[in-house]
């Protein structure tokens, strides 16, 4: 049986400024920006949690919920820096650390036990640590799946230490409400209370196939999850050399509105998992592959590294449009950013017309908007335009 550990740090970009200016101790800190600002609540302290104000906030909201707040900008490399110090500690005790953001990650112990004792020491040493020598409070789960262990984590925050036994799992997931299942956001908790769902164990009597046919897929993991069955192993990423997306066409098409919108669609997505991992890069690369299977690649290098989409999608147009599309018509077309690095000093804002630094809030509010409500959250126009005829496309997409 696994024994996984979740970690996540509270408050943890507030945390780090409380840490680093104890004159905001005891008091609402949000970090985002100024309450003038046109953004959004990245993060704020439990003390500003006690106003309403959480994540995903206007600012505009959150200061006039909390005049008297202490509002400040995001310093990312401070938190990617204490981030690393916190993830050393963790690899102290297991090779096997999964980091899901700068916050949390789930650590695979099982091996680790004869080491340095039971799961449940191992998470009471880490906490002890992180606590004293960097300086800051984590919440922990410890279970025998990677669901139960973030539930756990999440129950009694802050400083929050749940531990979950194999034995009764049903049991103590019976009262908890359905929205406390992994991947059940507003929408399908709506749903779920639509078919009079309101707890994990209302949903625990309703028969398998009855899910499937209403929610598809997703229906079987729900009830899988609302029995505590969770199969993921805690993987551990290697360091990634390139970031890439592609999709192949079922029909070979030259329809340029279609292959530029497609091509947009691979440069966000290949953004928005570099912004995920903290990276940035330099090499930008587009692979196209024409009817006769003839693959071609173009590339270029820019000055400066850069993780925003803007940036990368007007070069690789640049490049498919120097290279002619292939030449014939297209069955795959594919984009990849490589020459990464961690952490961006500062980006250079190539051609593009926009204010730099709206372009970067602008992509931190996005991306806090898909983090919280989900991939398909918020939407460019342009690929929302295009979205039947990729639809229709039945693009078959492959992540590098």
């Amino acid at each position: 049986m696994r024994r996984i550990i979740h970690l996540d740090m509270d408050a943890f970009f507030a945390s780090v400024e409380q840490m680093d200016n104890p004159a905001y101790l005891g008091r609402p800190v949000i970090v985002g920006g100024s309450p003038q600002s046109r953004g959004v609540v990245s993060t704020c302290s439990y003390e500003a949690r006690k106003y309403g104000i959480h994540s995903a906030m206007p600012l505009r909201e959150a200061g006039r919920r909390c005049p008297h707040g202490i509002f400040l900008p995001g310093r990312m490399n401070r938190y990617m820096e204490v981030s690393a110090q916190i993830r050393e500690i963790m690899l102290e005790y297991t090779p096997v650390v999964e980091p899901i953001s700068l916050d949390e990650a789930f650590l695979d112990v099982t091996a680790s036990e004869k080491l340095f004792g039971p799961a449940e020491q191992i998470a009471k040493t880490l906490v002890g640590r992180i606590n004293k020598e960097v300086g800051l409070p984590a919440s922990v789960g410890v279970a025998h799946n990677k669901f139960l262990a973030k539930l756990g984590s999440d129950l009694k925050k802050p400083k929050g230490f749940v531990v979950i036994p194999p034995d009764g799992v049903e049991e103590f997931l019976a009262p908890l409400p359905v929205s406390k299942l992994w991947g059940v956001g507003p929408k399908t908790t709506e749903l779920l209370h639509k078919l009079g769902v309101q707890t994990i164990g209302d949903l625990q009597k309703i028969p398998p196939a009855q899910i499937r046919s209403r929610l598809g897929e997703s229906g079987e993991v729900l009830y899988n999850l609302a029995h505590g069955i969770d199969e993921r192993p805690v993987t551990v990423e290697e360091e990634a050399k390139s970031i890439g997306h592609e999709v192949t066409f079922p029909t070979d098409t030259g329809d340029r509105d279609l292959l530029e919108g497609t091509l947009l669609g691979l440069c966000e997505r290949v953004a928005r998992r570099m912004r995920k991992q903290g990276l940035a890069g330099r090499i930008i690369t587009v692979k196209l592959r024409n009817t006769d299977f003839k693959t071609i690649t173009r590339r270029l290098t820019l000055p400066a590294p850069t993780d925003f989409e803007e940036i990368i999608f007007r070069h690789a147009l640049s490049l498919a449009k120097k290279a002619n599309w292939g030449g014939k018509q297209l069955r795959l077309v594919g984009v990849s950013v490589s020459g990464l690095q961690k952490g961006l000093q500062e980006q250079i804002p190539l051609f593009l017309t926009e204010d730099h630094e709206d372009l970067k809030r602008l992509h931190e509010t996005v991306d806090l908007i898909k983090d919280r409500f989900g991939e398909t959250a918020i939407t460019r126009g342009r690929l929302l335009t295009g979205f039947q005829r990729r639809k229709n496309a039945a693009l078959h997409e492959k992540p590098e």
